[in-house]
């Protein structure tokens, strides 16, 4: 365990090291274009990544990393320990300066994150959480929701996802907000300020595993659409739906949902 407290401390020190590079950027302009699959990343995401590999990995030469902005190192399937990264997770509103971003990290053990913390510097929302020693943002614990019921619940999700025309009965009314980051809008559930969150389009080891940890340590459970539980820093590092909630909520949604059967990443 003083392996890990030391882990948590050099992950705080350096997710505030990076928030405020972030900002910095912010600041003087910003530099973007247009990765191969059409989103962006912008040189402030590259620095990000560069400092925290830096910082993270030089301290603990014997972990693995996986990072959005690193090409993958076979490596790390060899390692006990994994820093699972996104630098930037939700470049498109880091871009237009909307507080609807994240620096995630994850350490990953067996699959399974061990370690977790995600920054939202321009808001000042710092959520952490360890195995077994529940979640916590800005130094407060944390709890997920206790409502039971799907109509009138606050999700976070894409809108136009439940208006589809393919699902077999009409969702009730909810009060849908939507964030760019992934792993924010899965802190929000963690918080209690969402009920829920879903995705049923593929999402990336990096988008999921440090929110997955904060989402159980608040209480809550995070699954795939299906039910299963997710697995981190295997060969492939795609996950293919999330659906995070309390557990009474997650049951309901599972109802409606469990039985989908998707068919391309566009679903939302």
């Amino acid at each position: 365990m003083d392996v890990l407290r030391d882990d948590r401390t050099l992950l705080t020190e350096v997710l505030r090291e990076v928030g405020e590079i972030a900002l910095t950027h912010l600041k003087s302009g910003v530099s973007s274009w247009n990765k191969d699959d059409g989103t962006p990343v912008s040189d402030a995401d590259l620095e990000v990544n560069r400092h925290l590999h830096e910082r993270l990995c030089g301290a603990r030469p014997d972990y693995g990393w996986l990072s959005e902005e690193t090409e993958d190192e076979p490596g790390r399937l060899s390692c006990e320990r994994t820093w699972v990264v996104d630098p930037i997770d939700g470049t498109r509103a880091f871009l237009e300066g909307i507080p609807h971003f994240c620096h995630s990290v994850a350490l990953v053990e067996g699959g399974r994150p061990i370690l977790a913390a995600l920054y939202n510097p321009m808001a000042g929302e710092f959520y952490e959480a360890a195995s077994g020693q529940g979640a916590r943002l800005n130094g407060r614990p944390i709890r997920v929701s206790d409502r039971h019921e799907v109509e009138g619940c606050r999700m976070a999700a894409f809108e136009p996802m439940f208006r589809h025309p393919a699902w077999q009965q009409p969702w009730p009314p909810m009060h849908v907000i939507q964030r760019d980051s992934v792993a924010y809008r899965l802190a929000l559930v963690a918080s209690g300020e969402v009920d829920a969150a879903l995705g049923l389009n593929t999402k990336r080891d990096w988008d999921l595993a440090a929110a997955d940890l904060i989402v159980h340590e608040a209480g809550g459970r995070m699954t795939s659409h299906d039910g299963k539980p997710m697995h981190y820093n295997g060969p492939v590092t795609m996950q293919r739906s999330f659906l995070a909630a309390g557990p009474a909520l997650h049951d309901a949604l599972f109802a409606r949902v469990g039985a989908v059967k998707l068919r391309s990443r566009s679903t939302g």
